[in-house]
């Protein structure tokens, strides 16, 4: 039996109550039985001591049903008992559980006014039964309090871990919301980026097909039906990899600096790296390549065609730096990379990208024409020089 989670658990919510209680009645019986045959505190019992005796644990099978009529059903018996002076040992077991029972399962207010009664009740009869034995009154008086002590105790301390689960239960919660959240933007990343690359290389060779259909560019075609050969398998990959993070069995790492040559690649655009042998954090380096990855599909989408695209990442004291540059201007003044005023959540989700990990980003067009999406996201750990 754990005893652990029998007083961590609520007593009224546990399996087969009665059938437990029941047993445990039975137990107490044949306890007292024995008390009352070998033990010289009072007179033997009679009849009817036997009767009263045996009466008072019946009720404890419903002790945790309903814990006050079960007390009050065991005072109704114990009181004559007690005041005919039959041996006083034996009911006190099943007295003490059921006292402990009121105070481990109510309210404060009643285990206080359960206290004050039954100790007035019991101090009455001990006095009109012994009154010279002011020894016995303390130590009757001392079992009843200790015994409503340690049942509020106990009620007390299945509150604090109800509490602790709780709280627990909700940060776990928490975590399963922000963990959708991290998914749906990886999602959505990696399918927006994919299939914006999918519908240009397609474009291309559509223009091919119907361009000059005597003098077919069969090497432009190629070319073009290649790239989405292989943005389909790197998008499935992906796809992949983020399903198996989601089985906690993941067969590659997470995409970080080192895939954004092959992401740059696929966009045509001008890639400086300047992190020199720096370890970057997975999360902070999946985030920076995400950005870069919804910053380029913004591009390729919004842009003009023929645009100057350049990514630059690097290292300045304890901060990485992602700037993303488009040199055309898209429709509407927006520039490159959707603008911060579209409806989709392109720039929303790389801000989220960036907080993620404490950074901040920044997007907007820039002075000289174009557009500029830059990141700087902070490495956890690492010591700033000066």
């Amino acid at each position: 039996m754990d005893f652990a989670a029998a007083f961590t658990r609520d007593p009224q919510a546990a399996p087969y109550p009665v059938r437990c209680d029941a047993s445990a009645a039975a137990a107490f019986a044949v306890l007292a039985a024995v008390l009352a045959l070998t033990v010289d505190d009072g007179r033997a019992p009679d009849a009817l001591g036997w009767a009263l005796l045996l009466a008072a644990h019946v009720p404890l099978a419903w002790r945790r049903r309903a814990p006050m009529p079960v007390l009050l059903a065991m005072v109704a018996c114990v009181v004559p008992y007690h005041a005919l002076d039959y041996m006083h040992l034996a009911p006190i077991p099943a007295s003490m559980t059921a006292l402990y029972t009121v105070a481990s399962t109510g309210r404060p207010r009643r285990t206080l006014f359960v206290g004050l009664s039954v100790t007035s009740v019991t101090l009455t009869i001990q006095v009109f039964v012994n009154p010279h034995e002011m020894v016995e009154l303390l130590r009757v008086s001392g079992w009843v309090i200790a015994m409503l002590v340690f049942g509020a105790s106990i009620r007390l301390y299945r509150q604090l871990v109800a509490g602790v689960m709780e709280r627990a239960e909700r940060e776990a919660e928490r975590k399963v919301a922000e963990e959708r959240l991290r998914i749906a933007r990886d999602l959505h990343d990696l399918l927006a980026h994919s299939i914006t690359l999918i519908g240009v290389q397609t474009s291309v060779a559509a223009h091919v097909l119907v361009a000059d259909p005597d003098r077919l560019d069969r090497e432009a075609l190629v070319k073009a039906l290649d790239g989405i050969t292989e943005t389909c398998r790197e998008a499935r990959s992906e796809v992949r990899t983020t399903l198996d993070v989601l089985r906690a069995t993941p067969e590659g790492p997470l995409p970080d600096l080192a895939s954004l040559p092959d992401l740059v690649r696929t966009s045509g655009a001008d890639l400086t790296v300047r992190t020199g042998a720096a370890k970057v954090p997975a999360a902070v380096g999946a985030a920076a390549y995400r950005i870069v990855q919804e910053s380029l599909t913004n591009a390729v989408r919004h842009g003009s065609p023929g645009a100057d695209l350049s990514v630059d990442v690097g290292l300045e004291k304890d901060v990485l730096t992602v700037r993303v540059t488009n040199g055309g201007s898209a429709p509407g003044g927006t520039g490159g990379s959707g603008g911060t005023g579209g409806s989709g959540y392109g720039i929303l989700g790389m801000r989220e990208r960036a907080r993620s990990v404490g950074g901040t980003l920044s997007a907007g067009p820039r002075d000289g024409g174009g557009f500029e999406v830059a990141a700087e996201l902070p490495l956890p750990g690492r010591e700033v020089t000066v």
